[in-house]
């Protein structure tokens, strides 16, 4: 496995850095677009305020369509993948935090 590197997210128009090894790069990607559809989703259609509850909204409801959707492996997987989702959120969002 190649070591990580920093690549940029956009997600609600603020961009993010995060630690991706490059074998994973094209799926953080896809992963990243897909939740910034969702938020922007969320924004317009919903009375939800602010991108932290915007973005656990959006992890709700993400989390809901992977665990009703999925069966048997597939949510152990998908468990996995939020966890995963998870600590790069926890990873980000502390990064962001250091710089205000």
């Amino acid at each position: 496995m190649a070591a990580p590197r920093s690549i940029e997210i956009h997600i609600l128009g603020r961009a993010y850095k995060v630690a991706c090894p490059r074998e994973e790069e094209s799926a953080l990607i896809a992963a990243a677009d897909y939740l910034d559809e969702k938020t922007h989703e969320i924004r317009e259609n919903s009375k939800v305020i602010g991108a932290e509850r915007i973005a656990i909204m959006a992890g709700l409801n993400l989390a809901h369509e992977l665990l009703t959707h999925g069966g048997g492996s597939q949510i152990e997987a998908a468990r996995a993948r939020l966890t995963h989702c998870n600590a790069l959120l926890d990873s980000v969002l502390e990064d962001q935090d250091k710089l205000f």
